[in-house]
């Protein structure tokens, strides 16, 4: 199955058109994956970085068992993110498109889609996000195995050491800030999105309101097909 394909509901009788699948099952499931390693490092991060946080290690079962997992989980996150550049890249490079919707994004603000310009699989929001966690993951990575080897790297080279701290924090805080923004705008905002990453589904009339130049594509190709 097609990752853009149109499926027929089992509410509908008749129309074909009516669901169309948005997300592949390995793409759900490595999406979770991301998502639930991220939360992870995400709390023991925390809890390493300040003493009035570390409570929230007890979450996961203790100081000793945070320090042990948290490096294994970022690896899992990191691949996870990679296996999504690898699918997604063509998918999320910046077209005309996406800067005219980007110029009328205070009615996506809004929660007026209807007044925003057509939109492809992935609007300029949703880029701009898979853009940031993309080279977070990727400096997180770099940095997290300079701190996971600390002692290995000779004082001689401590400034890499502090490098590696400055880098790991900064990375950290701006990948929660577009996170918690993800989350609350694929939640809260925009209604579908999250089932949409959980059934794989969205109706042909919410594919049509919120990525209308993708929809076309979809049906269209669908068209050609029979």
């Amino acid at each position: 199955m097609s990752v853009s394909q149109v499926i027929p509901s089992p509410r509908t009788t008749g129309d074909a058109r009516d669901r169309i699948l948005r997300y592949t099952l390995v793409e759900r499931i490595n999406h979770w994956i991301a998502g639930l390693s991220y939360i992870y490092c995400l709390i023991t991060g925390l809890a390493f970085w300040s003493p009035y946080m570390f409570w929230m290690a007890i979450i996961v079962g203790g100081g000793p068992a945070a320090r042990f997992w948290h490096p294994w989980f970022g690896l899992v996150f990191t691949a996870s993110v990679l296996w999504m550049y690898r699918i997604w890249r063509s998918d999320m490079v910046t077209t005309d498109a996406d800067r005219a919707w980007w110029k009328a994004a205070k009615y996506y603000i809004r929660n007026e889609d209807e007044n925003l310009p057509p939109i492809g699989r992935f609007n300029y929001g949703q880029k701009m996000f898979f853009w940031l966690m993309f080279y977070g993951a990727t400096l997180l990575a770099l940095s997290g195995f300079a701190l996971w080897f600390f002692e290995s790297i000779p004082w001689s080279l401590r400034w890499l050491r502090y490098l590696a701290v400055a880098v790991h924090v900064a990375a950290g805080f701006a990948t929660i800030g577009g996170f918690i923004i993800h989350v609350y705008m694929g939640t809260a905002m925009v209604r579908g999105g999250f089932t949409s990453i959980v059934r794989g589904e969205v109706s042909s009339a919410w594919a049509k309101t919120h990525h209308r130049l993708w929809y076309e594509q979809v049906t269209k190709k669908t068209s050609g097909q029979k």
